[in-house]
C-alpha cells in the first residue's frame, strides 16, 4: 500500500508540475490509456500516416538481411509494444525463445499478449509495464542474449539527449551481447510531415484530446476536451513535429489541491516527434556505445530501420 501510494504521489507530482510550467506540458506517455491505445491503432491505418506502412515494407523487403545481422535471439523485448503486431511479425525470421512486451498501458498490453500466446504457444511470453524514462533492469534475463525492438519511430518523442540516454541504458541492459532493432522517421517534405499529424478524419485530434480525459481519471483534473483543439506544426529549427492542445476559450482547470487559469489560445505541449537524417541517427547510436550499425530504408527515403549491435 505504501509503495502504491508513493507511486501515485510521484505520478500526480509529475503531471501537476507539467501543467504549472510557464509552457504547460503533458508527457506523451499519458496518451496511452485504453482509448488512446485504440486510437493510435486507428492512426496507423490512415493514408496520411505513412510511418507504420513504410516501416512494415522495409521490414518485409529486408527481413533476411535483418535476421542475418541480428543472428540468434534468445529474448525479443519490444518497447512500446502496443498490440504486439510488429513484434510478432519478427517471430518467423528471428525465432526467439521468449518474447517480452513492454508498454505503459499494461491492461491493453496483457490482453494483446494473451491473444498472441494462443498463436505461438512455444514462445514464452510476458507483458511488463514499463516507463522508458526509468532504468531498464531485467534480472531474470541476465544470462540470455537480448534483442530490443523499438519500432514506429517512437524514439522521435525523445529529444536527442534523451534518446542518447535511452540508448545507453539499452547498451547496458544488453551486457555486451544482443542489440537494438529500431525504426526512425527521416526528414522529408514538410507538407508530407504536416498531413501525417493533421489527418482529414481528425483521428489524431481525438488521440491528442483524449489525454485530457486520461488526466481527469489519473489525478482528478476537470478538463473539458470540448474546450480544446488539436494543433500540430513542424519546427524547422529543431527539425521536429510539435503537438499542442489549444484552449478555445478562457477557462480554469482544477485538481485536488490546485488549479490553473488558461487564456484563450494558450497551448499545452503534448508531444515532440523528431525527424533525423540517416548519418545523424547512426552517429547517435554509435555515441551511445553500440559496436556497429546496419541500416535499411525505402526507395523514397521516408523511413529508416537500423540494427545496432551491442
Amino acid at each position: 500500500m505504501i509503495q502504491g501510494h508513493l507511486a501515485a504521489s510521484a505520478l500526480t507530482n509529475e503531471i501537476v508540475s507539467g501543467l504549472l510550467q510557464d509552457q504547460p506540458s503533458i508527457s506523451p506517455k499519458y496518451f496511452y490509456d485504453e482509448i488512446g491505445s485504440h486510437l493510435f491503432e486507428a492512426i496507423t491505418c490512415l493514408k496520411e500516416y505513412y510511418p507504420t506502412r513504410v516501416e512494415k515494407q522495409i521490414m518485409q523487403q529486408y527481413r533476411g538481411a535483418i535476421a542475418s545481422a541480428i543472428g540468434a535471439c534468445d529474448v525479443l523485448l519490444e518497447l512500446g509494444a502496443g498490440n504486439c503486431e510488429k513484434g510478432s511479425a519478427l517471430f518467423p525470421t528471428l525465432n526467439p525463445a521468449a518474447y517480452r512486451a513492454l508498454d505503459i498501458s499494461k491492461d491493453f498490453l496483457e490482453r494483446a499478449v494473451s491473444r498472441l500466446q494462443k498463436d505461438f504457444p512455444a514462445i514464452c511470453m510476458q507483458a511488463q509495464s514499463c516507463d522508458l524514462q526509468q532504468e531498464l533492469v531485467f534480472p531474470d534475463l541476465s544470462a540470455r542474449k537480448k534483442v530490443f525492438f523499438y519500432p514506429g519511430s517512437s524514439i522521435g518523442n525523445f529529444d536527442p539527449d534523451e534518446a542518447l540516454a535511452l540508448f545507453q541504458k539499452i547498451v547496458k541492459a544488453c551486457s555486451g551481447d544482443g542489440g537494438l532493432l529500431i525504426g526512425v522517421d527521416l526528414l522529408k517534405d514538410r507538407d508530407v510531415l504536416y498531413r501525417a499529424y493533421n489527418d482529414s478524419l481528425g483521428v489524431t485530434a481525438a488521440f491528442n484530446k483524449n489525454v485530457l480525459l486520461h488526466l481527469n481519471r489519473l489525478v482528478g483534473t476537470d478538463f473539458d476536451p470540448a474546450h480544446w483543439s488539436h494543433d500540430a506544426m513542424f519546427n524547422e529549427t529543431k527539425q521536429r513535429i510539435e503537438m499542442y492542445l489549444c484552449a478555445t476559450t478562457k477557462q480554469r482547470v482544477s485538481w485536488p489541491g490546485g488549479e490553473r487559469d488558461f487564456a484563450r489560445n494558450e497551448r499545452i505541449h503534448t508531444e515532440n516527434s523528431y525527424k533525423y537524417d540517416r548519418q545523424a541517427f547512426e552517429s547517435l547510436l554509435l555515441r551511445a556505445g553500440f559496436g556497429h550499425v546496419r541500416s535499411w530504408t525505402d526507395a523514397q527515403h521516408y523511413f529508416l530501420v537500423s540494427y545496432a549491435a551491442a
